[in-house]
């Protein structure tokens, strides 16, 4: 048989367990490429090489040139490549997802497809809002205007602490310009938080336009996972922003968010909830690794009456019944 043309896959055995490996490493004004199972980056300063096996996601900001075996490399290492912004800010594109699994996909289309199962994740994204209160019997209706003025009151707060004068959440999405400053920084915080929780969503294999309280929108989910944390993230650092009064208000505010999400770690965070949503509140974390059952490359059958069995085997006949 002649030799398949291409650089061969790297062994399952060589691959890093997800929970063992860097959550994600960014790079910007760089060439990528690779050293045999190895990513490298250069820039002016020299090269560095990034094992490929032990790498989550590669977020590739401005600057970035990565070449075609690059790529290839780290899709075979089960690792995944996002386009973003300055310091993952904004969310552009993404190649493979970073799972090798699709069970948190499945569990997301599941849930978010019984009217039962959607209302007790949608109860369990407020209940992350309102620690202190049982939201477990309250309807989307209550859920809602709970929120409403949970988010009034923060707006309210971060006013009397700016001296900021506010009225409302005004902006037109077409003309950035026209809104108030703190109405500009606001607008600029959450597309900088959507841009970031975008990339981890699709990095973990999952489906940006299921969502559980937001619908109709290809963001829908990343806006249900964004708002978790406005009130704690985008509100406070767009008064902020406006007290300052700087010449540009949207790159202020971008760089702002930038800083405070790389401060606290905000990507494991937004993954480990993300998961926890999904998983539900009493199963146990799925692991993943070359010797798992439902990890790396292994497909199943899905039947009707067993849920699935092991795919690659020659089953014996059935009589009919």
């Amino acid at each position: 048989m002649p030799d398949i043309p291409g650089a061969k896959p790297v062994p399952l055995s060589q691959l890093t367990r997800a929970e063992d490996r860097l959550t994600f490493i960014y790079l910007e004004h760089s060439v990528v490429h690779r050293d045999a199972n190895a990513i490298t980056a250069h820039d002016a300063r020299g090269t560095v090489h990034i094992p490929a096996a032990t790498l989550g996601a590669l977020l590739l900001g401005p600057g970035t040139t990565v070449s075609q075996q690059a790529m290839v490399l780290l899709a075979e290492s089960g690792s995944t490549a996002v386009w973003v912004g300055e310091h993952g800010v904004r969310y552009y594109a993404h190649g493979r997802s970073l799972a090798r699994s699709s069970r948190l996909l499945e569990a997301q289309a599941a849930l978010v497809s019984d009217r039962q199962s959607r209302l007790h994740v949608a109860r369990r994204m407020y209940a992350m809002r309102f620690p202190d209160d049982d939201t477990t019997g309250l309807s989307m209706q209550q859920l809602r205007g709970k929120e409403g003025a949970r988010v009034r009151r923060i707006y309210r707060e971060n006013a009397n602490r700016t001296g900021i004068e506010w009225t409302r959440r005004d902006y037109d999405s077409a003309d950035f310009d026209s809104g108030t400053v703190v109405n500009q920084a606001l607008s600029a915080a959450n597309t900088s938080l959507y841009g970031v929780v975008h990339a981890a969503i699709v990095a973990l294999g999952c489906a940006p336009g299921l969502g559980f309280v937001h619908t109709g929108h290809v963001r829908s989910f990343v806006f249900d996972i964004a708002d978790l944390y406005k009130a704690d993230i985008a509100i406070p650092i767009a008064f902020d922003i406006a007290t300052a009064q700087p010449m540009d208000v949207g790159a202020e505010t971008r760089r702002a968010v930038r800083d405070y999400l790389r401060r606290h770690a905000f990507l494991e965070r937004c993954v480990s909830d993300v998961k926890d949503l999904l998983r539900g509140e009493d199963e146990e974390p799925v692991e993943y690794g070359p010797d798992a059952l439902d990890g790396p490359d292994v497909v199943m059958l899905w039947d009707y009456d067993d849920g699935e069995v092991e795919g690659g085997v020659s089953y014996p006949e059935v009589p009919d019944l």
